[in-house]
């Protein structure tokens, strides 16, 4: 992968990675055409810290207060008892709390089926089926669903599924922001609070497994082993990681206004026929579903 390569991913990254419509399969699926092979989990996993990094400047206010009412209950004057430490009568803390107990289900399945998000996982096929069921769910909830719910009204029962939905992303496919908001959506969130809970809680998820993904391909290179995970190298990636930043803290400004005003429809709708186009390319052999190094990876992880 040369610069000029690295930048188009990261400017589809960017473009792709806040919209319900998955921006792990898009690299994954431009990646194939473009430069002819999966750009791997590593280099989609750090390259989305750049969209992050847009995230945290443009919701900088919200985290700020988050985290100062999250710490002055747990470790200030506000944490008289247990129940205050873990925000009782402060809706922000508690909101800290729930963003924690979101990032769980994610963090568990990835880091216990890191194997099969690297190989099995990655096969266009299963790219297809996802992209094509999750944008049908989200068309029906979208349609069906009631408006009543604020990002304020959140409990833990309702932080954990929109988790479980988060989690579903690590699938390429779903769509972090896709998963969340279809569960939000059914829980009867409007789609600013949706939208507000899927940015927010992919922070901790997002940054987490990129810096893991960094520092294990940091391991990799001085260990002189560069024949597992696809990988470009740190110029290329860095270089998408910063256009991503750029360009995300854009899209964000934009995807914000349009879903106050907009539903979810176009985004389903893109899905179910990204789904149709991409199936078609592997039926006619235009892509594969698992790259080389990929796919004897998913063996590796299918007999290990």
């Amino acid at each position: 992968m040369n610069f000029f390569q690295a930048i188009i991913l990261g400017l589809v990254q960017a473009l792709t990675e806040y919209l319900p419509v998955s921006s792990s399969a898009h690299i994954r699926i431009i990646g194939d055409l473009m430069i002819g092979s999966d750009p791997g989990a590593a280099f989609t996993a750090i390259i989305q810290i750049g969209t992050e990094l847009a995230v945290l400047l443009y919701f900088r206010h919200d985290i700020i207060r988050i985290l100062s009412h999250w710490f002055g209950c747990l470790f200030g004057h506000n944490g008289k008892d247990w129940k205050h430490r873990m925000g009782q009568g402060d809706k922000d803390a508690l909101l800290g709390w729930y963003i924690i107990l979101g990032t769980l289900p994610i963090v568990i399945a990835g880091l216990a089926f890191k194997h099969a998000i690297e190989s099995t996982l990655r096969n266009l096929w299963i790219t297809v089926a996802v992209l094509f069921i999750f944008g049908v769910l989200l068309w029906i909830v979208d349609d069906r669903a009631r408006q009543i719910k604020r990002i304020e009204d959140m409990n833990a029962k309702e932080a954990l599924i929109f988790g479980i939905g988060q989690m579903l992303a690590l699938i390429p496919g779903v769509s972090r922001s896709g998963g969340t908001i279809t569960f939000g959506r059914a829980m009867g969130y409007t789609r600013e609070a949706a939208v507000r809970v899927a940015f927010l809680m992919a922070i901790p998820a997002v940054f987490g497994a990129g810096l893991l993904e960094a520092v294990s391909a940091v391991k990799d290179y001085a260990a002189g082993d560069l024949a597992g995970t696809p990988f470009p190298g740190w110029g290329p990636t860095i270089a998408a990681t910063i256009v991503s930043f750029v360009v995300g803290y854009i899209v964000i400004i934009g995807f914000l206004k349009f879903v106050s005003t907009f539903s979810y429809k176009a985004f389903a709708i893109y899905r179910i026929a990204l789904a149709v186009i991409v199936a078609l390319l592997l039926i006619t052999g235009v892509l594969q579903p698992l790259e080389a190094t990929t796919a004897a990876a998913a063996a590796l992880a299918v007999t290990a």
